[in-house]
């Protein structure tokens, strides 16, 4: 396996230019802020971008818990990708990486200055340090299950490749430890989307409650929803329940970027 090392400050923009880097040198993977990336897929490990605190986040980045090494060494072995580029803020860091992911030495160290403009670097700079932007160079449907709660947004880009034309995604996500504070969604807020829900389809009577747990399975997050409804009476109740039941799930996950786990309804009574 071919290993590369891309090397920047933070904020230099190395995750948004990583997937360029892939496609004009031929590099097959990705490793990235705790993640195994592998022809535009994550296949393993966790985001350090998802971390609480910035010391956590590195610790994170550096593959510093065992499972979590372990983890991605063992898909690395079982993807065995002809090439892999290693992303980090100095070439301590990579060096770090790659010794814990028990990769070969880089055959080529590529630094973000030689790569990029000042120019291109200052909005990178701004974009992380202003506005707590961080890109991630993987789509964005692939990071929902990581990223639950996190309003996520993909960036999609057309690049040219001699004849070809080619679209490819990357997503941008604030991390907890940029943001001012926390926030959190309520019961309440979860209860108003399914009464709207009710009132767009008008095949269920009334919403007795709604109930909303977290469930945590690991590096992914999301959340369990129970209903107790009354639905109209009249044929196809079983299968407007059904619908109901999806609809609650699509809106939650829509309107607020958590990823539901299942929902649970309950008919109490047919009216």
């Amino acid at each position: 396996m071919k290993v590369y090392c891309l090397v920047g400050k933070s904020g230099t923009g190395k995750s948004f230019q990583a997937i360029n880097l892939c496609r004009q040198m031929n590099i097959e993977s990705i490793i990235d802020d705790g993640l195994f990336i592998c022809h535009n897929k994550v296949m393993a490990g966790i985001s350090a971008k998802r971390q609480k605190t910035q010391f956590a986040a590195v610790k994170t980045a550096l593959f510093d818990q065992d499972w979590h090494a372990e983890e991605v060494i063992r898909t690395i072995k079982k993807e065995n990708p002809a090439s892999i580029l290693v992303l980090g803020t100095s070439d301590k860091m990579v060096e770090k990486i790659r010794v814990r992911l028990q990769l070969e030495p880089p055959i080529e160290t590529i630094y973000i200055e030689d790569i990029t403009t000042e120019e291109e670097r200052e909005i990178a700079y701004k974009q992380r340090h202003d506005m707590g932007k961080h890109v991630i160079p993987a789509p964005t449907f692939q990071l929902r299950k990581q990223f639950s709660g996190y309003f996520m947004s993909p960036m999609k880009m057309l690049k040219e490749f001699g004849p070809k034309k080619v679209v490819y995604e990357k997503s941008v996500v604030r991390p907890s430890f940029s943001y001012l504070g926390k926030y959190h969604i309520s019961e309440k807020v979860m209860s108003d989307i399914v009464e709207c829900i009710k009132n767009e389809l008008g095949t269920v009577y009334d919403v007795d409650k709604v109930l909303v747990s977290q469930n945590r399975d690991g590096a992914e997050e999301a959340i369990d929803i129970y209903v107790i409804a009354d639905l109209n009476y009249g044929e196809g109740v079983i299968g407007n329940a059904r619908v109901f039941q999806q609809n609650i799930a699509d809106k939650i996950e829509l309107m607020t970027a958590f990823n539901v786990n299942k929902v649970d309804l309950e008919i109490k009574d047919v009216v």
